[in-house]
Parts: structure tokens; C-alpha cells; sequence
């Protein structure tokens, strides 16, 4: 190092602003041009001026007890030297943060799952749920600190939150700057910390959150609760809390998109003839007219019976697929009624006719489920 400004002024490195100045003020009333106008009296006091303007300047002093020298054009950070951070920042974008930061962070967001049944899903419910989660302490209120104390300043960085060292290499005077280690970046230290949440400024605790399942939702649907995340550090406002749904299966009803399916089974007899079947919905029973003729396979629509739409208005519909069922076992008497009938109709020796798909179950579906 080429000058020594301590020594210059005869004090400690670790001496006090107020002592630097009362060392300056004793040199320069002796050393004063007005005083005592021999030349290297003069110079001197010039080089005494110098180490006064340093170390009383608290960056410039950080700069010199990390090895550079704002004075010199030729070695100093301010000058010839090379700032590391500056030169990330103008080819990475940034650099990084700089300065102390904050102890008041904003909370993390979370996520829970949970199930809900497909009648809850058609028709919204109310739900609760119970969270272990961050909240602020009620002791410091989020400060961190012992009652009647305040973080002090950190004594390594003075409040900067960061350090710098200096490096030589092929560009100059390399100077890096890091996150204090004492301040963990902060810039101040909590010597006195709240017992309650140990300077955190939350604590965890087990809460119950009520919110609204909304009619449409389905299996992969987040529902945002502002604010019901975790509390930041330092007390900082909460995150938010997601609420992920998972939709059960059900033994009658399943879904496609807002629309509800299921399938009924009658005799052929009564898709033969015709009937009324009842049928039980999450609203309530209703009655379904089977015509006459009735084929397996055939679907009947009922218009906005269906799932209500999320994010929108009106419904899906309700999407009804007849199976007819054929008698395994007859007696002889109704085996005999069927073979009369099947004389009746010339249906004693039937040869069976190939459809294509487009007249089969497959095309009712599909133009039943609107061509999806």
C-alpha cells in the first residue's frame, strides 16, 4: 500500500470519526502553511489533508481498508481500477442487487389439493380447510426484536449491506462485491432478538380458511385466495394460497367438459314399445320418454342439464345413452310368445346386416357430445 492514511494521521484502524477529526485538527494547527511555510512542512500537511479526506469519508474509507486507494488515479476504485460489479452489469444486465436489503420480505405463495365430489363440482360448495403456515408474530409484530430495541448498524459493511475485496488481474484492480457476512445483506444486525419468532418476525401456527368452490370447477382447476399464502420475513404481507381441485369419480355420472353422461338399461320390450323411466340427478328425479323403437346405443340430449360453465353463463347438458338388455333365460311360454312374433314379423331366419361406423354407437356419441 503506497500510503498508510492512519499512520498519516497517528490513529487506530479502528479509531472513531470523531477521533480522525481531533488527530486532523491537531496536525493541520501545526502544519498550517500559515503557520509554517517551509516546503516540505507544506507538503506535509497536504498529505495530511489527503488522509483526513479519506478516512473521514465512509466509502472512501471502506475503499482504502479493502486494500485500494481513492486518491490514487492510477490504483484507486474511482479512478484506474476496475469495478467487477459494473462490469457484469453492463454485459449480464445488473449486476445484482446493491445496497443493504430489505428485512420486510413479501411471503411465498403455496399450494394444497383437495377432493371434492362431481355433485360439488355441478353445484358449488363451501368449504374449509386447515393450514400449518407462517403468520406475524405477535410479540414484535414482525419486527424481529426484543421489546424497547432496534437492529443496530453492522459494523463489517457500516450499513451497506455488502463487502468489497480487491484483486489484481490482467484488467487492472478487480473489485467484487458480496453479500455481507456478518448482515447476511442486510446492513444492520438484531443483537437483541424477539423470543417469541427468534428475529424471524413470524412464527408458524395452525389456521382454518373458509372460501367458496364456485359451480364449473374440475380436476386440475386452481381457485386463488389473496393473501392467505405465508407471511414474508420481517412480517411482509402474505402470499397467496392456491387451491388445487381434484374431482372424484361417481358410480352414475361422469363427465366431458361441462357435460354430464350416463347411461340408463330398459328391456327390449319396453324400447320396443315405449316408456317413461325415472331417473335421479343431482337436482332432483326426472322422467325420461323412451319413443317407441328405441335402438342400444341410442343417446338423448337434454339441453343445459349439464355442468354449469366455470367462467361464463349457462350449462352443459346431460347426455343419456339407452341400453336395451335382451332375456338370457325364457321360459317356454315366452319362448314361444318370441317365436310366434318372430313368425309374425318373417324373422324366423334373419341374415343380419353389416352398418357402416358413421350409422353406429360410436357416430351417436359423437354427434350427441356435439361432434367432439
Amino acid at each position: 500500500m503506497a500510503n498508510d492514511y492512519y499512520s498519516t494521521l497517528g490513529v487506530a484502524r479502528d479509531a472513531s470519526g470523531d477521533e480522525i477529526k481531533k488527530a486532523y485538527r491537531k496536525l493541520a494547527r501545526e502544519l498550517h502553511p500559515d503557520v509554517n511555510p517551509d516546503p516540505a512542512v507544506q507538503e506535509k500537511f497536504k498529505e495530511v489533508t489527503a488522509a483526513y479526506e479519506v478516512l473521514s469519508d465512509p466509502e472512501k474509507r471502506q475503499m482504502f481498508d479493502m486494500g485500494g486507494d481513492p486518491m490514487n488515479q492510477n490504483g484507486g476504485f474511482g479512478g484506474g481500477g476496475f469495478d467487477f460489479g459494473d462490469f457484469m452489469g453492463a454485459f449480464f444486465g445488473g449486476g445484482g442487487q446493491r445496497g443493504p436489503r430489505p428485512r420486510i420480505r413479501r411471503g411465498q405463495d403455496s399450494l394444497i389439493r383437495i377432493e371434492i365430489d362431481l355433485q360439488d363440482a355441478v353445484e358449488g360448495v363451501d368449504r374449509e380447510i386447515t393450514v400449518d403456515t407462517a403468520v406475524t408474530c405477535n410479540t414484535c409484530e414482525g419486527a424481529g426484536t426484543a421489546a424497547g430495541t432496534e437492529p443496530t448498524t453492522c459494523q463489517m459493511c457500516r450499513g451497506r449491506g455488502e463487502t468489497q475485496s480487491v484483486q489484481k488481474s490482467f484488467l487492472g484492480q478487480v473489485m467484487t462485491t458480496r453479500p455481507c457476512t456478518a448482515c447476511q445483506g442486510y446492513g444492520t444486525v438484531i443483537t437483541n432478538p424477539c423470543h417469541e419468532c427468534g428475529s424471524d418476525g413470524r412464527v408458524r401456527t395452525r389456521r382454518t380458511i373458509s372460501f367458496k368452490v364456485p359451480a364449473g370447477v374440475e380436476t386440475g382447476t386452481r381457485i386463488q385466495l389473496t393473501g392467505q399464502g405465508e407471511v414474508g420475513l420481517g412480517g411482509g404481507p402474505a402470499g397467496d394460497l392456491y387451491v388445487e381441485i381434484i374431482e372424484r369419480s361417481h358410480p352414475l355420472f361422469h363427465r366431458r367438459g361441462n357435460n354430464l353422461v350416463c347411461t340408463v338399461s330398459i328391456p327390449m320390450t319396453a324400447a320396443a314399445l315405449g316408456c317413461t323411466i325415472p331417473l335421479e340427478t343431482f337436482e332432483g328425479e326426472i322422467q325420461i320418454e323412451i319413443e317407441s323403437g328405441t335402438q342400444s346405443g341410442h343417446v338423448i340430449k337434454r339441453r343445459g342439464e349439464g355442468v354449469p360453465h366455470l367462467r361464463g353463463h349457462g350449462r352443459g347438458d346431460l347426455l343419456i345413452q339407452v341400453e336395451v338388455t335382451t332375456p338370457k333365460k325364457l321360459d317356454a311360454k315366452q319362448e314361444a310368445l318370441l317365436r310366434e312374433l318372430a313368425k309374425m314379423r318373417n324373422e324366423e331366419n334373419p341374415t343380419g346386416v353389416a352398418e357402416p361406423d358413421d350409422a353406429g354407437l360410436f357416430s351417436r356419441l359423437r354427434d350427441a357430445f356435439g361432434g367432439r
